[in-house]
């Protein structure tokens, strides 16, 4: 039978993860992030028996990487942590489906098309996959991004994925609400963790902070993320639908106008989401700049369903056109 690239890779990976998982005694996820890292190195750097070493061997030898391109080698990746986070369920393992990840690529590209170069932050990396897949989409023009995560087992699994694709992913393993050391950057991309912070003398440091009780996590992000993008930089969130409907929204609402202009909120089609209540939008801002003036309309616009390629393509064309009215 004649299987896609894709499906080879996810083969592989399956069959070497969990062999590993069964010798090393681990989750699916953490012998997935071995399993990918022996691929890269053409070793097995685990202690296991001769027989399934050479077993490893065989299968990362009959897959060589350089015969891959980077895209379905992220894909079938993304389809392995996929099968691992069903078998081992966190509110915290979610990944931003490629769907979304395209959107905010396209944006983030047309947005920036003056610039041959960019660096990214994303604050809420997870296993990197929103990261990578947007660097894949613009070939070379993001030189570095920098992936701030706290779940070391999520920073394992974007490290393995950045090695795999040959992709510049700095990483951090932090609270990303803590002191962030990292230089200002042309642009943030993050799908944004939604809830309480529990940690209320860090978010005391925060404009938008709560008054009472805990803050939102999701609140603080966007006031971090804010303060590490240059002047005239863009942030690319994906936000809850409600976000402006909040009972902290008005807080929200007056911080963003003190230090951003929003350029746009583009709500994505129901289909993507579980139900109409977890449904998503990207929110587009930019850092004020005194060489920026605010858009002359903000763009508001409900994105049609993905499979519909004439529908998308009629889109992203009013966009274009947005563009050229409002720059």
């Amino acid at each position: 039978m004649n299987h896609s690239p894709v499906e080879s890779i996810f083969t592989m990976l399956n069959e070497t993860t969990t062999a590993l998982q069964d010798a090393v005694a681990s989750t699916y996820l953490e012998a997935l992030a071995e399993s990918g890292e022996n691929w890269f190195r053409d070793e097995v750097g685990q202690d296991v028996d001769v027989l399934l070493k050479k077993r490893l061997l065989k299968w990362y030898g009959e897959h060589p990487l350089e015969k891959y391109e980077k895209e379905d080698i992220r894909k079938a990746y993304q389809l392995s942590i996929l099968k691992g986070m069903k078998e081992h369920i966190q509110p915290n393992h979610q990944m931003t489906p490629d769907s979304i990840a395209m959107v905010i690529g396209f944006l983030l590209d047309k947005f920036t098309s003056k610039e041959n170069e960019l660096t990214l932050l994303d604050p809420a990396l997870g296993t990197g996959n929103l990261a990578l897949a947007i660097m894949n989409q613009l070939a070379g023009k993001v030189v570095v991004t920098h992936g701030v995560e706290i779940d070391e087992v999520l920073v394992r699994l974007a490290y393995v994925g950045a090695n795999l694709t040959e992709q510049p992913l700095h990483l951090y393993t932090q609270d990303a609400l803590e002191p962030l050391f990292i230089d200002p950057v042309d642009a943030v991309v993050s799908d944004l963790p939604v809830g309480y912070y529990p940690n209320d003398v860090r978010a005391a440091d925060y404009d938008l902070k709560a008054s009472v009780g805990h803050s939102y996590a999701h609140h603080l992000f966007i006031e971090q993320s804010i303060q590490h993008v240059r002047e005239g930089g863009y942030l690319f969130f994906l936000v809850p639908n409600g976000l402006f409907e909040s009972p902290l929204s008005s807080q929200l609402h007056e911080y963003l106008q003190k230090h951003v202009h929003i350029q746009g909120l583009l709500k994505l089609p129901t289909s993507l989401f579980k139900n109409e209540q977890s449904g998503k939008s990207v929110l587009i801002l930019q850092r004020q700049h005194q060489d920026v003036k605010p858009p002359k309309q903000v763009l508001l616009a409900e994105m049609p369903k993905l499979s519909n390629g004439q529908a998308v393509e009629s889109m992203m064309a009013k966009i274009q056109l947005w563009m050229q009215e409002n720059k």
